[in-house]
This record gives C-alpha cells, sequence and structure tokens, in this order.
C-alpha cells in the first residue's frame, strides 16, 4: 500500500496556493487589451517598430522668457516672505494643518 503523507514539495506548493489564496491586489486593475490592440502590442514586439499613427506633438502658446523670469522672481521671494510675515506659531500652525491634510487621503 502506498504513503500518503505529504512531502516537502506538496508542502510547499499547499502553503503557496493558500498565501495566494488570501493575497489582495492593490492599485489598479490591469488593462485588457481588446485583439486589435493586442495584434498591435504583438507586432510592435515581434518587428520593434510603433505600430499606428505617430503620436501628435502637442505644442501650446510660446510663453514670454520675461514673464517666466518675473514670475520666478516672485516665487523665490513668496515663501520665505510669508514665513517671516506669519511667525513661528501661525507658520507652525499651518504647517500641522498642511501635514494632518497629507495623512488624511
Amino acid at each position: 500500500m502506498r504513503d500518503r503523507s505529504c512531502t516537502p514539495v506538496h508542502l510547499a506548493i499547499l502553503s503557496l496556493l493558500a498565501h495566494n489564496a488570501s493575497m489582495k491586489r492593490s492599485g489598479p486593475k490591469p488593462k485588457t487589451l481588446d485583439p486589435n490592440q493586442m495584434a498591435a502590442a504583438i507586432l510592435e514586439a515581434v518587428t520593434g517598430e510603433p505600430v499606428g499613427p505617430a503620436p501628435k506633438e502637442e505644442t501650446g502658446p510660446a510663453k514670454d522668457p520675461a514673464a517666466v523670469a518675473l514670475g520666478r522672481k516672485g516665487g523665490l521671494k513668496g515663501g520665505p516672505a510669508r514665513a517671516k510675515k506669519l511667525g513661528k506659531k501661525k507658520l507652525s500652525e499651518a504647517a500641522k494643518k498642511a501635514a494632518k491634510a497629507r495623512w488624511k487621503k
């Protein structure tokens, strides 16, 4: 008669199955591709060339360099000036409130 005890391999497989069965995935679910998207992805992987139309380049209105420099100049001044104006106690309260809001998410 055959011995029906579990071997170490069987125990390892069973423990892995039990472990994975209870695990929950966090984050976004994997994106499923329709047949056309799957075919394009395979073709792209095999040939190494992109399939389909070239991606459109987004070109927005050109920024005025003088305005950019002026905005940056004001931005660099803003933080320290606000800290000096608020004082240590008010600044500390604002920082605690911001930290609480960040950790609330």
